[in-house]
Formats: structure tokens, C-alpha cells, sequence
């Protein structure tokens, strides 16, 4: 595997909307230095539900982006969901939580599921997208930062699996705002999930 695309953002305003998002994403020609809050220089809007040190990074695989193309009819470009980087040869449905991405010096771990909003759809230019991309159980890949570093387009990228009990991308998007059974709630809470849904899923555990 190898880093695709690199891709980041400004703040540009959805046609017909008042406000500014940074979900229009374009490659980069050159390296970008990642932190624990994401790639430097790139725009995010709404703190409240993006960004933040458990979705710094967000993940597509060109697998799932061409079978995209294929769905929609029409080449799906690196940046077109708003994704930070593209990895060549990775199928999103693959992925669970806990999975590490290494790339260099850079260490990616896959914390949550996409799930997609209004401001998605909008960008994609159909209001029943949101449907649509769940129906599918695809979603893109949002990674905490365990160590920082430096990449660009063409470097190799090292998959480790996690080691525990799997929650996978499809089952995240496929469970998400459910209250889960006691035994799905603990395999949940034994990976390293983001720590927004660590909260909700102890809430339910104490209810």
C-alpha cells in the first residue's frame, strides 16, 4: 500500500448555505506535517462534530473510491468526501477500530466510522446521499494521532491490523445512535474507540 493523495482545505461556503466548511478538499503537490490536531494548514470549520484529537485524520481507500465511481456513475476524485489522505489498494469495509496506518515517522490509528451529515450530501449534490452512503457500508476511516510526522503522496503505508476483538468500519456506521447489547457495548469499549462514543456506551452501561 501507498499514500495516494494528500488532501486539505480552506474554508469555502456551500452553494446556498450561510455558512463555511472545510469538507472541499484538494490535493497536494508537496509534503504536510501532521500533528495531533490534523494536517497543519487544513481548514475545519465546525469543531463541535469534526476534527478534535480523536478524528484528526480522516482516511478513504482508493478501493472503496472506485467502487464509488462505479456507484455514482462518474470518477470520484482524491478530496471528493472530504478525506485527508488516500490510501492505495485499501477497502474501507476492511478496517476496524484499532487498526494502525504507518507511514515514515507518521502513526495512524482508526478510531470511528464517517457518518455522513447534511453538509455531505450538499456537497454531493443529492439531498438523499446521506441514505445512500450509509445504505452502503463504506464509510471512511477517522484516525487519532499516535505519533506525528511528515508525508506526502507515493509513500508506502504498513496496515497493522488490531489484535482484539474486531468493530469494523460497516458494523460503526451500521450501530451508530443504538443502544447496543451488553456484549457488542463491551467489545465496543475494549477497542480503542473515539472517546465521544466511549461516553455515550458508558452512559447506556450505567443506565
Amino acid at each position: 500500500m501507498k499514500i495516494l493523495a494528500v488532501c486539505i482545505g480552506s474554508a469555502e461556503r456551500l452553494p446556498g448555505k450561510s455558512y463555511k466548511t472545510g469538507i472541499y478538499k484538494h490535493p497536494i503537490s508537496g509534503s504536510v506535517l501532521i500533528d495531533s490536531e490534523g494536517l497543519v494548514g487544513d481548514a475545519i470549520c465546525n469543531r463541535k462534530h469534526h476534527g478534535g484529537v480523536d478524528q484528526a485524520v480522516y482516511l478513504e481507500g482508493s478501493l472503496t473510491l472506485d467502487w464509488w465511481s462505479t456507484e455514482l456513475g462518474r470518477p470520484v476524485e482524491p478530496g471528493a468526501f472530504g478525506e485527508n489522505i488516500v490510501i492505495g489498494g485499501l477497502d474501507n469495509s476492511i478496517v476496524s477500530v484499532g487498526d494502525r496506518f504507518i507511514a515514515c515517522d507518521l502513526v495512524l490509528e482508526a478510531t470511528s466510522a464517517r457518518i455522513p451529515c447534511a453538509t455531505f450530501a450538499a456537497r454531493m449534490g443529492d439531498p438523499g446521499f446521506v441514505k445512500r452512503y450509509t445504505k452502503a457500508a463504506r464509510p471512511g476511516i477517522y484516525c487519532r494521532v499516535i505519533k506525528g510526522g511528515t508525508i506526502a503522496a507515493g509513500i508506502p503505508v504498513e496496515h497493522l491490523p488490531y489484535g482484539g476483538e474486531k468493530v469494523t468500519m460497516p458494523e460503526m456506521i451500521a450501530t451508530f445512535g443504538k443502544v447496543l447489547a451488553p456484549r457488542d457495548r463491551d467489545r465496543y469499549l475494549a477497542a480503542p474507540i473515539h472517546y465521544k462514543l466511549r461516553d455515550i456506551l458508558n452512559a447506556q452501561a450505567g443506565a
